[in-house]
């Protein structure tokens, strides 16, 4: 799922992430392999020519990537593709887990165990890691205790799925929290409206990140709503949840006003509402899982196929055509797609652990894996710390990347300079 553009993740602390616990964000800028971040980029990383060679000489392993369809989340895929492409199929699988996940659990676990049953499968990930992952994960370790596990955005508890999995990184829901409210501020909103879904609302981080946004609402002076939409997983669809959102969205803007910023849990809502908002008016700080792939195609039908992998010329034919249609400083994203490089940058991970050049739980050896497939931008993070019990888990990563705002010209926000105020950070 930006906005990415060409900022730099910084160097991933020098020591680490810091704690949740913590108000104090540090930035990390992920190295490009083989380049400087200025000269480094996503489609050379991605389809590097000579990964034929890379392999040669490698012990023979595989790595598993488990994924969303295109309908689901898109960018999660195409990380998935790139990482294949560089170093082919013999090495990756890939492998979908059901767009009803939340219905077919049984489906997702078999999927995802059954890479297992490859002798050679060294590495599996699971990006977005749904409902299911914690016991597939549970089932690998039970029969294969020497593959790592990796889980990308997970969806279960942290408690659970931390127990099971050998890394956890997922976006950082509570600075991002504060900060999309606090973006929303400076551009001029008065409203921030959340839509989601009981499902989504029942996990950890979606919970949290509602309590965070009320909360810097009530320091910004906003006011603040919820609206539900259609869980795509259920009866309805996608195309039932998408189709209640053109109805519903133009009701908000008349409901809320001009001057409202809209957020939704979920990828499948994300076209529909950048739509209709580009139509009707009110505010797009960024997506769940942000990218200018995410949402902004289809609602501003664009053909992007000739700019596949270049982010960058991805981020300015988005940003023209968005200008076009008069969003013009109303709607954001991150220049690089967080799902892409979170698929393609675990596995890289991965692949870098099983030969013995990186640590699994080292910040600096995941942001150079991230680096090549998000080369010079600009990241903020820090470790998780569990809000109920203080517990500070040494394998789960939060991580956000700065927000760019299209517009004539666009604009970076600097969000990952701002430092989040530390009650942010309890809040539950």
């Amino acid at each position: 799922m930006k906005r990415f553009m060409s900022v730099a993740l910084t160097s991933l602390l020098a020591g680490g992430l810091i704690s949740c616990g913590t108000p104090e964000n540090t930035d990390f800028v992920p190295e490009a392999s083989g380049s400087t971040a200025n000269e480094a980029s996503l489609a050379d990383a991605g389809e590097t020519e000579n990964s034929a060679e890379e392999a040669e000489g490698e012990a023979a392993f595989h790595i598993g990537i488990v994924t969303g369809s295109y309908s689901q989340s898109e960018d999660d895929r195409r990380g998935a593709e790139a990482f294949q492409n560089k170093y082919g199929e013999d090495m990756v699988t890939l492998a979908i887990y059901p767009d009803n996940f939340t219905e077919e659990l049984d489906t997702t676990v078999q999927i995802t165990v059954g890479l297992a049953d490859d002798p050679d499968m060294k590495a599996i990930i699971v990006n977005q890691a749904v409902d299911g992952t914690t016991e597939a994960f549970r089932q690998i370790k039970e029969k294969r205790p020497d593959i790592l596990c990796i889980a990308g955005e997970a969806y279960e508890d942290f408690s659970d799925i931390g127990e099971v999995a050998d890394l956890v990184v997922n976006y950082d829901f509570i600075s991002r929290g504060y900060l999309m409210v606090r973006t929303a501020h400076e551009l001029g909103c008065d409203t921030f409206v959340h839509v989601s879904f009981p499902r989504h609302l029942s996990y950890e981080s979606v919970s949290r990140q509602v309590a965070i946004m009320k909360a810097a609402c009530e320091e910004f002076g906003m006011n603040f709503a919820m609206e539900e939409a259609p869980d795509p997983t259920t009866e309805v669809g996608v195309p039932g949840a998408q189709s209640y959102i053109l109805e519903n969205a133009p009701k908000w803007v008349s409901k809320y006003g001009q001057k409202s910023a809209y957020f939704c849990t979920n990828d499948a809502h994300t076209e529909p509402l950048i739509k209709s908002l580009m139509e009707n008016g009110g505010y797009f700080i960024e997506a769940d899982l942000p990218s200018p792939l995410m949402g902004y195609p289809g609602a501003l039908d664009l053909d992007l196929t000739g700019a596949s992998g270049d982010f960058e010329q991805i981020t300015k034919t988005v940003e023209d055509a968005v200008v076009a249609a008069g969003g013009s400083g109303r709607f954001g994203t991150w220049t690089y797609s967080y799902g892409y490089a979170v698929s393609a940058g675990l596995a890289e991970h991965a692949r870098n652990v099983i030969l013995g050049d990186s640590k699994l739980g080292s910040i600096s050896d995941l942001s150079k894996a991230y680096g090549v497939f998000s080369p010079g931008v600009k990241w903020n993070g820090s470790g998780y710390s569990d809000a109920e019990t203080g517990e500070k888990w040494d394998n789960i990563f939060l991580i956000y990347q700065d927000t760019y705002i299209f517009g004539e010209p666009g604009r970076y926000m600097g969000t990952t300079e701002i430092e989040v105020p530390q009650e942010y950070f309890t809040i539950k």
